[in-house]
């Protein structure tokens, strides 16, 4: 049979194991999945569909239908897929449009986080690694007793310190980024965004570092508008201020353009949106989600510190499942406002998580005798331990089960000792074998020593459950 009819007659199996045409609302396809928006997911026969030729793994989140397919064959499946199912070709946008009216709306605030941060974490990349070369020049102790490699070749302090401007310039002005991609997300002028974070930084504030000192010594400067009192603060390194104004920013512009007579438009509808948004967020807003977040992020951070190994082991044995969900999208923002306050531990759990399923996966390689699961634990296994976890955990561990649990062990027990040796991350990366180049300089050897615990306990406890279960069956 050639591979034009394996494409044909996969995606006629597909489309009648997934409960027919009339069950299907839209289709796309990314680099290796199926994205499906079904109107009852409970019709499809997911067995069937983890059996059909082609198909190396099934798995449903945020209101769509996934179905792994690989690199380049989907393109040709999707091809007759929306041919039998009498689609028209549909963009990724138009599917997430759709899965979204699925969603509950825990769900839609999770996604709302992850469509805000994700489009900036390039941004956020470059300067971490810019600040891992800064504190590979600059910490004491690295390549010499007591010394910096700075302090021991001189000549090269002010490139170093060339690279930490450069370093700190995304963290320094998070909010214009996070301003410009929450207000596009929310519907609004994104540039407007922009404008509206550099405000929350502008030169003529108070630091938002230096506000708990100036509170001690009763030196917070202030606006005195008639009876109104308003401090001049900053919202450095925050990330909650800054989503709520970029929401009501895109909600006043948009009430605006349908209120403002067209001649106007232009001229009023901006300058009315920054005015009122920039009064109501140094004025109410600001300050209840400067707190609010503050909270988040304090009550994350006495999980770590006060609970210590216990609390590690317990964030990383329900991280998989937190994963599962889309949950894990919600910790974006106190990971980030960590990262600008110097370091966040949220990066290593997340890592010895990966690790954790990709060892449990590879594991399966050897306790299934099913070829066609070989195959995908392989490939799902070793991108698992680079980082990306879907195929694994839902192509592979999850079906089987066992190494879902096991990795979930593995996972708690590597979290326990990173968290106990206190492993910071500087910036957001691949979270895997090779996201030591994200870690500060200290914590790398405890980060690798973390992740290979994650990896050899997912491993070695999916060897010896898949035992006992065919001990049990004996």
């Amino acid at each position: 049979m050639g591979k034009e009819q394996s494409y044909q007659n996969a995606a006629k199996e597909i489309l009648r194991l997934i409960g027919g045409k009339e069950n299907v609302i839209s289709a796309a396809h990314c680099a290796t999945r199926l994205r499906l928006v079904l109107k009852n997911e409970k019709l499809a026969d997911v067995d069937g569909i983890l059996n059909t030729e082609l198909v190396k793994g099934q798995f449903a989140t945020g209101g769509q239908f996934q179905i792994i397919i690989g690199s380049g064959t989907v393109d040709e499946v999707y091809k007759y897929f929306i041919q039998y199912a009498e689609l028209q070709e549909s963009s990724k946008k138009e599917v997430k449009q759709a899965a979204d009216q699925k969603m509950n709306p825990l769900q839609r605030l999770v996604k709302m986080l992850a469509d805000v941060f994700v489009p900036i974490i390039p941004a956020l990349v470059a300067s971490g690694l810019l600040m891992g070369l800064n504190n590979v020049l600059t910490a004491q102790g690295l390549f010499a007793a007591g010394k910096s490699l700075v302090d021991m070749y001189p000549q090269i302090a002010d490139a170093a310190a060339m690279i930490n401007t450069f370093a700190s310039a995304a963290y320094a002005f998070l909010p214009i980024l996070v301003g410009f991609s929450a207000t596009k997300m929310f519907g609004g002028n994104p540039y407007l965004g922009a404008v509206m974070g550099m405000i929350m930084v502008s030169g003529d504030l108070l630091n938002a570092y230096a506000y708990g000192s100036a509170i001690t010594e009763n030196t917070v400067p202030v606006w005195e508008i008639g009876a109104l009192t308003i401090e001049k603060v900053g919202y450095q390194g925050t990330v909650l201020p800054v989503l709520a104004a970029a929401a009501i920013l895109a909600f006043l512009e948009k009430k605006l353009h349908k209120t403002i007579p067209e001649y106007l438009d232009n001229l009023l509808t901006p300058a009315l949106s920054i005015l009122i948004t920039a009064f109501l967020t140094f004025t109410v807003v600001g300050g209840v989600m400067r707190t609010a977040g503050d909270w988040i992020t304090n009550g994350v951070l006495w999980l770590h510190d006060s609970l210590g190994a216990v609390g590690g082991f317990i964030f990383g044995f329900i991280y998989a499942p937190m994963t599962m969900t889309g949950m894990h999208h919600s910790l974006l923002p106190v990971d980030i406002q960590l990262m600008a306050a110097g370091g966040s531990f949220l990066f290593a759990i997340a890592a010895c998580n990966n690790v954790a399923q990709g060892g449990a996966t590879l594991a399966a390689v050897l306790c299934t005798k099913d070829i066609k699961m070989k195959s995908i634990a392989v490939s799902s296994g070793i991108s698992a331990l680079l980082g990306i976890t879907e195929p694994a955990m839902f192509g592979v561990n999850l079906k089987m089960k066992y190494p879902f649990y096991a990795a979930m062990v593995g996972s708690a027990v590597g979290c326990a000792y990173v968290t106990l040796t206190n492993v910071l991350n500087i910036s957001p990366g691949a979270a895997g074998i090779i996201g030591f180049v994200c870690i500060k300089s200290g914590g790398m050897l405890n980060y690798m020593i973390g992740i290979a615990i994650s990896l050899i306990v997912g491993f070695v406890l999916t060897m010896g459950l898949s035992k006992m279960k065919r001990f049990s069956k004996a």
